[in-house]
């Protein structure tokens, strides 16, 4: 095999990417020497290659420090993004867009056939028009309030009581019907409660009844002595100078006896008629 003498040396330099072994040093040809050129990694269709900062016109890509930016980039078909991917200005896929990690925006809008907005804060807009029909299909779970043309709603009420008085919560049918039925019933049994019983005398100005006050139920005024009329020997008693006290099992009617104008005496008769429990 001939053997090749340079005249002059021969010298390869290394430029920007691009290594040389050995570099920058004088070959004459005169003894066997192995040059080695490299770009510092592999390229082939099936390396993963990387690159630290590549800037193109504002039309192209741009990496910077592993991040891969598109400027007004327009892309066709399937793309498939793993890693960071940060716009600087619109971007436009005419085909799928696919994202195996994360996807953070401070806003996404959807426009066309319907109208969705997803914030950063995780607030939605649904709709951009009173007229807009939105359909859900499947079950709602919420654990914060909402809102029915500005009146705040904090929760649906079981509560058969509807005791709680709140003027956020909505009462379930099963809610409304037992608390209409037991305050149906407790309200005709008041209203119908009249009876009449026969007093004692204490003293010139008391006279007691062995019995019990009907209890006015939730929403009514209470049993006063205007819900009894009072009768003795036969001549009904001016309400006006009446009083009356409930004392445990005894019922005590108090008279006024200077508004009365006379004592009760030991041989009266005193009736009273009204709401009495029994």
């Amino acid at each position: 095999m001939a053997t090749l003498i340079f005249g002059d040396p021969l010298i390869f330099q290394e430029g920007t990417g691009f290594s040389i072994t050995p570099a920058n040093t004088e070959l004459f040809g005169k003894q066997s020497r192995t040059v080695t050129f490299s770009i510092g990694q592999a390229v082939a269709n099936t390396s993963n290659v990387e690159f630290n900062t590549i800037t193109g016109s504002a039309n192209y890509v741009n990496i910077d420090n592993g991040t891969l930016k598109l400027r007004s980039y327009a892309i066709s078909g399937s793309f498939t993004q793993t890693g960071n991917f940060i716009y600087s200005t619109n971007t436009t896929f005419d085909g799928d867009l696919t994202i195996g990690g994360r996807l953070t925006a401070e806003k996404i809008e959807t426009e066309l056939t319907r109208s969705v907005t997803l914030f950063e804060s995780g607030s939605t807009v649904f709709g951009d028009t009173t007229d807009d029909n939105h359909f859900i299909t499947g079950s709602i779970y919420s654990t914060g309030s909402f809102v029915l043309n500005g009146y705040k709603i904090t929760e649906v009420s079981n509560d058969t009581t509807l005791g709680d008085d709140s003027t956020t919560s909505l009462v379930t049918e099963n809610a409304a019907e037992s608390y209409a039925t037991l305050n149906t019933t407790t309200i005709n049994t008041y209203q119908r409660k009249s009876f009449a019983h026969t007093g004692s005398f204490v003293s010139v100005s008391t006279a007691s009844f062995t019995v019990v006050t009907a209890s006015a139920p939730s929403g009514y005024t209470s049993t006063t002595v205007n819900d009894f009329m009072f009768f003795l020997n036969g001549v009904i008693m001016e309400n006006d100078a009446l009083n009356i006290e409930q004392s445990g099992s005894t019922f005590l009617l108090k008279v006024n006896n200077n508004s009365l104008g006379y004592n009760l005496e030991d041989l009266d008769e005193i009736i009273g008629f009204g709401k009495f429990n029994s």
